[in-house]
């Protein structure tokens, strides 16, 4: 179905994305906390509206004409703010609303010992955040057959795209590679996300789907690659017993699978970047690895 008016709560990074990847004549409103992005939000044909986890009138005349809800917020200790808001308009009444997206993260999965999982894998999320993560999907999926509304809940990997890689941080120097034995981390595109969210909204396809690339990789392969394009020497290899890393770091190490796509790619979606080799090589080719702010800095360098 035709998407006429889309919902964003919580338009960030992977939010403006989806906005821009949207046809043209479509309608997008999205949140955000901060007034100050008000102006990037509009530069991605965003309406924006303050959203600090209560409803207001200006929110709920968005949410009544919306046919698209995306919620990109992670839950709190008192839960989602969304799915308050959402709930309370639907119990209101919100006939023009077809389908409601929610992005969530692999970490729900929590650790396989380097195994590959799918949606049919047991969760065991790690951390407090992966925790709430699980049960704010819970909630979601619950929601929507009540409703008669398809929600469709993107488990993404880890996100990078313009502004947020390896070229990046190994610029600033914050680059490491620390090796773990048979450490594999997912990764997925930021437009792949856009893609994906697109592809199951214009289908109002509901359930459970992982989006992430192809290639579970080591970390510092990673690292290494954008330094060969780059035409860098990478940083040296780093064991990860004697890394320096913050605790929130070094949990990230303590999770290890393997991320399978095959459900979503059943549907008919096709990755752009079905790998991070793939997507480094398009970003450093077109030069827009960095966003216009550092794409400047490094001009006047």
């Amino acid at each position: 179905m035709t998407m006429k008016t889309v919902l964003i709560f919580g338009a960030g990074y992977s939010g403006q994305a989806f906005a821009r990847a949207l046809p043209a004549g479509t309608t997008i409103v999205g949140t955000t906390r901060s007034p100050e992005k008000f102006a990037t939000l509009r530069d991605a044909g965003i309406t924006p509206l303050p959203f600090e986890g209560a409803s207001t009138p200006e929110l709920l005349a968005a949410l009544r004409q919306a046919t698209h809800v995306v919620v990109s917020i992670a839950p709190d200790e008192a839960g989602d703010p969304a799915l308050d808001v959402v709930a309370a308009g639907l119990a209101a009444g919100l006939p023009a609303l077809q389908w409601i997206g929610y992005l969530s993260t692999v970490g729900v999965y929590g650790d396989h010992g380097g195994g590959w999982v799918d949606e049919t894998s047991e969760c065991r999320p790690v951390s407090q955040r992966s925790r709430r993560r699980l049960e704010a999907e819970r909630q979601w999926l619950e929601l929507g057959p009540r409703a008669g509304l398809p929600v469709a809940v993107l488990r993404l990997s880890g996100i990078y795209g313009p502004g947020r890689n390896a070229f990046v941080n190994l610029r600033d120097g914050t680059a490491k590679r620390l090796v773990k034995p048979d450490q594999v981390f997912n990764r997925i595109h930021r437009d792949d996300i856009a893609g994906a969210l697109r592809h199951l909204a214009e289908r109002n396809l509901g359930g459970v789907f992982n989006v992430t690339d192809d290639l579970p990789s080591p970390p510092q392969e990673v690292v290494a690659y954008a330094a060969l394009l780059m035409g860098v020497e990478p940083p040296p290899e780093i064991p990860f017993e004697t890394a320096q890393l913050s605790p929130m770091a070094r949990s990230f190490y303590g999770e290890n699978k393997r991320v399978s796509n095959a459900a979503i790619r059943k549907t008919g979606y096709a990755f752009r970047f079905p790998d991070y080799r793939v997507a480094f090589d398009a970003l450093w080719a077109a030069g827009d690895w960095a966003d216009g702010a550092a794409r400047s800095a490094m001009k006047r360098s």
